[in-house]
C-alpha cells in the first residue's frame, strides 16, 4: 500500500511516517512537507485553512491509496487527479481542508482526529484566563522595559481571583468540559451555554446550564469553546457583548469568527471589557491596520492553543490508527463523510 505523509512544520512528514509504519506492515511512504505554520494557512481551491497548493498535492499523491495529513488541500481538482486514492486521514479536530462532497463523489473516505488537542487547548485557555484576570503580560512587559509598576498593586489596578468568580463557558465539548473541571478546582462557579449537551449531564458535572443571553450578564469571565458554523458566526455580536457586566474578561481560544470584532476596541477603551485575551482572529494574521492594535488590556497570541508536542504525536497516532483500520478492511473510527461508498464495512 502506498501512503503519502503530507506533513508540515508541526505534525511533520517523518512523524506521520513513523506512526503509520508502527501500525502497518508492507507500506511504501512518500513524503510532502507543507509550509504551515511558518506560513499561515488560508483558503485553497474552495477549502478552508489549508497549506500548500493543489498542484503540490496532485504531484505528491500520484499512485497513493492513502494520504495522512494535517493541512494539505484536498479539493475537487485534487480528487479528480488522484484516481487511486481511497482514504484521506486528517490529523485535526475537523477536516476543513477537505471538500467532503467531492471526496464522497470520488469514493474517498475522509477521517479526522477529534480531541487530539483538547488537553493542550484547555490548559491554554485557563492560562489566558489567569493572564487576563491578573494582568500578567502587562506587568511582565513593564518590568522588561525597566519599569517597576508598584501601582499595579493599588486597589484600582489590582486583578481579580478565580476563586468565587463566575465564569461562563460557551461550548462544552472535549475542551470546554476540561476547562470547567479546572475552573471548579480553583473555586469558580461555572455556567455553560451549550444547547447540544444534555442539560442533566451538565448539572451532574457541577456546572449550571443556561441560555447564552441569560448567562452573559452573570459572568465576570467568559471563555469561548464552540465550533464555528454558519449558526455560530458572530455568536457574540455587539448586542450580546453589551450584556456582559462592566469590567468583564473575555477569552477566545476557539475560532475568530465566533466574535464580532468591530465593537471590541471601543469596549476595551471604555472599560466595558476589563480585558480581552485572543488566540484566534477574524483574519489571521491580523493586518497592520487592525483596529485592536494599541487597545488597552489586550492579550494576543498567534493561534497557539493546540501547539504542544503531545498534540502532534497524538494527531499522528490517531491518523495512523485509521490507516491500520483501512488496511484491515474495518470501518473508520472517526468518519467525516458517512455517505461514501464502503463506509458500511
Amino acid at each position: 500500500m502506498r501512503v503519502l505523509a503530507a506533513g508540515d512544520n508541526f505534525v511533520g512528514p517523518d512523524l506521520l511516517e513513523n506512526a503509520v509504519r508502527s501500525r502497518v506492515n508492507d507500506v511504501e511512504v512518500g513524503k510532502l512537507k507543507l509550509p504551515w505554520p511558518v506560513e499561515p494557512f488560508g483558503p485553497v481551491g474552495g477549502v478552508e485553512e489549508a497549506s500548500g497548493t493543489e498542484q503540490q498535492v496532485i504531484e505528491a499523491v500520484e499512485g497513493a491509496e492513502v494520504c495522512v495529513t494535517q493541512m494539505a488541500p484536498f479539493t475537487e481538482r485534487v480528487f479528480a487527479a488522484a484516481p487511486s486514492l481511497k482514504l484521506v486521514a486528517v490529523s485535526r479536530g475537523g477536516p476543513v481542508n477537505v471538500d467532503l462532497a467531492a471526496a464522497t463523489r470520488a469514493g474517498v473516505t475522509v477521517t479526522y482526529a477529534p480531541g487530539r488537542n483538547a488537553a493542550a487547548a484547555a490548559e491554554y485557555a485557563v492560562g489566558m484566563i489567569l493572564a487576563a484576570m491578573r494582568r500578567i503580560p502587562d506587568s511582565d512587559a513593564e518590568l522588561k522595559r525597566g519599569n517597576w509598576r508598584g501601582d499595579f498593586y493599588a486597589y484600582p489596578e489590582a486583578g481579580i481571583e478565580l476563586e468565587g468568580s463566575t465564569v461562563g463557558l460557551v461550548g462544552y465539548g472535549a475542551i470546554g468540559s476540561r476547562v470547567a473541571r479546572v475552573l471548579r478546582a480553583f473555586g469558580a462557579e461555572v455556567l455553560v451555554a451549550d444547547p447540544y449537551t444534555d442539560q442533566d449531564a451538565l448539572r451532574a458535572d457541577g456546572v449550571e446550564p443556561l441560555a447564552l443571553d441569560e448567562m452573559l450578564p452573570r459572568c465576570s469571565v467568559v471563555s469561548l469553546h464552540a465550533r464555528l458554523t454558519p449558526e455560530t458566526k458572530h455568536l457574540l455580536d455587539a448586542d450580546r457583548l453589551a450584556l456582559l457586566p462592566e469590567g468583564a474578561v473575555l477569552v477566545n481560544t476557539a475560532r475568530g469568527g465566533l466574535l464580532d470584532y468591530q465593537p471590541l476596541p471601543g469596549l476595551l477603551r471604555s472599560g466595558k471589557l476589563g480585558a480581552l485575551a485572543l488566540d484566534v482572529y477574524d483574519e489571521e494574521p491580523p493586518p497592520p491596520e487592525w483596529p485592536l492594535h494599541g487597545a488597552p488590556n489586550l492579550i494576543t497570541t498567534p493561534h497557539l492553543a493546540g501547539a504542544t508536542r503531545q498534540t502532534a504525536h497524538r494527531a499522528a497516532e490517531i491518523v495512523a490508527a485509521e490507516v491500520d483500520r483501512f488496511a484491515r478492511g474495518e470501518r473508520a473510527a472517526h468518519l467525516a463523510n458517512p455517505d461514501v461508498r464502503g463506509s458500511e464495512t
